[in-house]
């Protein structure tokens, strides 16, 4: 769900508007749910992409099932489904929690395993990138790909430590097909 540049031009419009209401922080949490749902649905994604179903059905989908957010997300629901840009829509929150969290200093840390974390390994995870980084403000976001085996992929930024087991296998495979 990458943010296309009309979605990081939303997301800062957003974003502006939200500080000057000083609602930033709300609009924050509203934008990780409007993500981690559409994640989550492949049917609601379906719905946002298809030119069958009409606006005004897909903005009243969107409106009841993010009936509780605030009124800048409703208000960019709407502006997305009048400009017949409804389908950005998950472009734009991932853009918005990637500017916020850039606004924030936050470093957002991704790391891919085979099943979810425990929290002590989170809490060991996030110890470990704070100390790399140096910085105290560290978000993790858990990924899980079950093609990886077991171990994990840790980015940050630029970087990227890749213990998965599929990659140590490759790496094998690798050096005994050469030989």
């Amino acid at each position: 769900m990458k943010g296309s540049k009309a979605a990081i031009r939303y997301a800062k419009a957003v974003l502006q508007q939200a500080q000057e209401d000083n609602v930033a922080k709300e609009v924050f949490g509203d934008m990780q749910d409007v993500l981690n749902t559409l994640r989550g649905s492949k049917e609601l994604r379906s719905v946002l992409q298809s030119p069958v179903i009409k606006a005004s059905d897909k903005k009243a989908s969107l409106l009841e099932i993010f009936g509780s957010s605030t009124q800048n997300t409703k208000s960019l629901i709407n502006t997305l489904v009048e400009n017949r840009r409804i389908r950005l829509l998950g472009g734009v929150a991932e853009s918005y929690v990637n500017l916020y969290n850039q606004a924030k200093g936050v470093i957002v840390a991704q790391v891919t395993t085979s099943v979810a974390l425990s929290p002590e390994i989170e809490a060991q995870v996030l110890s470990k990138v704070k100390d790399l980084t140096g910085s105290s403000s560290v978000s993790l976001e858990n990924t899980i790909d079950e093609s990886i085996i077991g171990g994990f992929i840790l980015r940050v930024g630029d970087l990227q430590y890749n213990a998965s087991i599929s990659n140590n296998l490759n790496k094998l495979r690798r050096e005994f097909t050469v030989n």
